[in-house]
């Protein structure tokens, strides 16, 4: 289709009166120059990828929680036993089910395995990882009372890390040839056994999920690609940048699991309007340069607002006091940054340089989409837009009242640790896991540690374990194992009930509260229960204390960066409240399912569990910046039509005509790509995956495209309301792109909304 020649010489002069400000002095640099600003990508990425392979690190898992009982623990075990401990593979051996591992032939195999273990193939040389000491499997406390399960310990001589890897599987072979062919079963866990992060299956599907759309919504196939590599390229960037952060400093293996979902999902979102704004330019006769600089000075102008949001948001994450926490949160960041660099950069050269071209390979037995006036006017979104405002006194107590009781489910939500008994079977830990629990108990799976400073008081580790014993859900105390010097001991109790059960929350409360204290009163001794669930006690006590600062943190800035933006404490304040109601039904449903059971085969798990300390928060800054994305695109157009004129109503009306259909496309991108890492293979993608993805379609479907259009026109020109002393404060911040000579927002208290509507505004898209 040749571009339209009615409305060019506005067009233009339009774009020429965006070439100002520094954004637009910027995007036109790169439309200008596009070649330049390819080759200087390519340089930076060639840079990136010299740095990781020097300074560049591996992933591992370090947690410390500032002043609890576990971190006390495990700085008292450090600084006092001898040697600090290496990996540590447990060896699980079952015989079938009704037999003994002690026959002969079971015997011998089992025997053989152990001793080709001790042998020099295995032991450690130079920095590679390998085995200081294998147990016996055949010992009093190491079989099962019927006899069909033992178990081992092989004992490396470091800690085990992703490089290390190799380490491990060689010496689970070997045990498996060497037991399997009498028909013993073999599994494993420990620290020292944790499968290899599984990238690509989810990431895979999430992109064919978005390339659907973007094919249902572009109708061609060249348009669609774009928002794909440039997420792509946006991706691996921040997985460069990240090993290199690794280099520095610990990232845990969760980290990565997060920037794949949210540099995918928001690479492609952001992409998604910028593409469409240049395709809509060029439509009104731009030319491609032109185009792309003019895109990236009003879409780029909200992708830059939308992304520092994100930024700000996961920042929030260090007012947790948890470094591991907080690095979650840096790396998360890292994803977005990125991508709005290359958003800003990159996409505006590559889209110069296409122009006219992004139109080819159009989608077979597809209409072309009518993007103008009265195209948009007959969608489906818009139509259902003036619904909601034509019947917005039903609308919004029906919509609000429904939200609301999805999200009181969150309060049912009970944070801890899900252990290994709640992965998938086909991993060996779990495996491993249920027959030590058959054979040994299921608080075998999770002892509680009970660390003694004796100070003295050479006493106190025994009237700890006689104190224990008295203590009901306990399966078994050990007699306290002391150092060399004697100065620390351990007391390890085994609990009756599983290491994520409610039982063992109370049991470590119990030896907190009544155990310690009455076996340390008059002496110096100082006593500290860890272990996994203490440890995780520890985590969530520490989230609560520090949430309030945390959402005050998050939603006090917010607040006052959309305040400035639109010229209103109702439009920032409505934000705010109905972000956290995203929020809130995100959880309930993930309560609901991980946690209570419902539906949860849906989600490849198949044992209920507590959800994991870390996800509330972590996935709350997430939503919260990804939510802002949604209220910045979509309420920047609605107040472009109101400064323009319209009342609030017919603004609202066709603001949601205008861009709806791109925010309602961006929700079910981003939507389907966190929904593809519920097929992951380990619990914690998957439980962010589900939250997330209820989480963003209904903020963007229910939230924003009903509940908040149904509230602003019940609010109706109150909706705008700023008090006049906070106008004066605030700064001026512009996120559409100027209009009609205007350079930047008024209040909108000191412009009558029923002012005539004047031409056709140069910054339609």
């Amino acid at each position: 289709m040749a571009p339209a020649e009615e409305g060019t010489s506005e067009r233009r002069a339009a774009h020429q009166r965006l070439s100002t400000g520094a954004l637009a002095r910027w995007t036109r640099a790169c439309a200008t120059h596009p070649w330049r600003v390819v080759f200087g990508w390519v340089g930076i990425v060639a840079v990136l990828i010299v740095l990781v392979g020097t300074v560049g690190g591996s992933l591992r898992d370090e947690f410390e929680i500032p002043g609890s009982d576990t971190q006390k623990a495990t700085d008292l075990l450090e600084a006092e036993f001898a040697s600090e401990q290496g990996g540590v593979l447990n060896v699980v051996f079952a015989a079938p089910e009704g037999e003994r591992l002690d026959t002969p032939e079971r015997r011998a195999a089992i025997q053989e395995a152990i001793a080709r273990l001790k042998s020099p193939q295995f032991a450690p040389k130079g920095d590679d990882a390998g085995l200081d000491s294998v147990g016996d499997p055949f010992s009093k406390d190491t079989v099962s009372d019927d006899g069909r399960i033992a178990y081992t310990e092989a004992q490396f001589d470091q800690t085990i890390e992703d490089k290390d890897r190799e380490a491990v599987v060689a010496v689970q072979d070997a045990v498996r040839e060497a037991v399997e062919p009498a028909g013993v079963t073999v599994e494993y866990n420990g620290d020292a056994e944790f499968p290899p992060i599984e990238q690509g299956t989810s990431e895979g599907l999430g992109l064919l999920a978005a390339i659907i759309v973007l094919l249902l919504v572009f109708r061609t196939f060249v348009a669609m690609i774009i928002p794909i590599a440039l997420a792509i390229v946006a991706l691996a960037t921040a997985f460069l940048l990240l090993f290199i952060l690794a280099g520095l400093t610990d990232i845990n293996t969760v980290t990565p699991i997060l920037v794949s979902m949210i540099g995918l999902g928001v690479g492609i979102d952001y992409s998604l309007f910028i593409v469409t704004r240049f395709r809509q330019l060029l439509h009104e006769g731009l030319s491609p340069r032109d185009a792309a600089a003019e895109a990236g000075a009003s879409a780029g102008r909200a992708v830059l607002f939308a992304g520092l949001t994100v930024a700000i948001s996961v920042s929030g994450l260090a007012f947790i006091g948890l470094d591991f926490v907080t690095k979650l949160g840096i790396g998360s960041a890292l994803g977005v940054v990125t991508t709005v660099l290359i958003a800003n950069s990159l996409l505006l050269a590559v889209l110069a340089l296409l122009g006219h071209k992004i139109d080819r390979l159009k989608v077979p037995f597809l209409r072309r989409v009518d993007d103008s006036d009265a195209g948009r006017e007959k969608t489906l979104v818009a139509r259902w837009g003036r619904f909601v405002t034509a019947n917005a006194r039903v609308v919004f107590p029906v919509v609000l009242l429904l939200v609301l009781g999805l999200a009181s489910t969150s309060a049912l939500v009970r944070l801890g640790a899900a252990d290994q008994g709640t992965q998938p079977k086909e991993q060996t830990s779990r495996r491993a896991y249920d027959l030590l629990a058959a054979g040994f108990g299921p608080g075998f799976n999770g002892p509680i540690p009970i660390v003694v400073d004796v100070n003295g008081d050479e006493r106190a580790p025994q009237k700890i374990a006689d104190g224990v014993q008295s203590l009901g859900g306990v399966a078994s105390v050990g007699e306290p194992q002391l150092n060399d010097a004697k100065t620390v001991a351990i007391v390890f109790v085994t609990p009756q009930s599983a290491p994520q059960d409610e039982q063992t929350d109370e049991l470590v409360d119990r030896l907190r509260d009544d155990v310690v204290p009455a076996a340390t009163a008059g002496g110096d001794a100082a006593a500290y229960v860890s272990g996994q669930t203490a440890a995780f006690k520890d985590i969530a006590d520490q989230i609560i204390d520090r949430m309030p600062l945390f959402l005050l943190y998050i939603i006090g800035v917010t607040f006052i960066v959309l305040a400035m933006a639109f010229r209103s404490i109702v439009i920032s304040a409505k934000a705010a409240i109905t972000t956290l109601l995203s929020a809130f039904v995100g959880f309930g449903v993930l309560t609901l399912v991980v946690q209570e059971g419902h539906l949860l085969g849906l989600t490849g798990l198949d044992v209920t569990g507590p959800i994991e300390t870390f996800v509330p928060p972590i996935a709350f800054a997430i939503l919260f910046g990804l939510s802002m994305d949604y209220e910045v695109f979509l309420m920047s157009r609605i107040r472009e039509e109101h400064v323009h004129g319209l009342k609030t109503r017919q603004a609202v009306e066709y603001g949601i005509s205008a861009i709806g259909r791109v925010v309602v496309t961006a929700a079910l991108i981003m939507g389907t790509v966190f929904a593809a890492f519920i097929l992951s293979a380990d619990r914690i993608p998957k439980e962010f995956g589900l939250l997330l993805a209820i989480a963003i379609l209904t903020d963007a479907l229910i939230v924003r495209m009903t509940l908040v259009p149904a509230f602003l026109t019940l609010m109706g020109e109150k909706s705008w309301y700023i008090p006049r002393w906070l106008d004066r404060l605030l700064p001026n911040l512009t996120i559409e792109a100027p209009h009609n000579g205007e350079t930047r927002p008024r209040s909108d208290v000191e412009r009558p909304a029923g002012a005539e509507r004047p031409a056709e505004p140069v910054g339609r898209h």
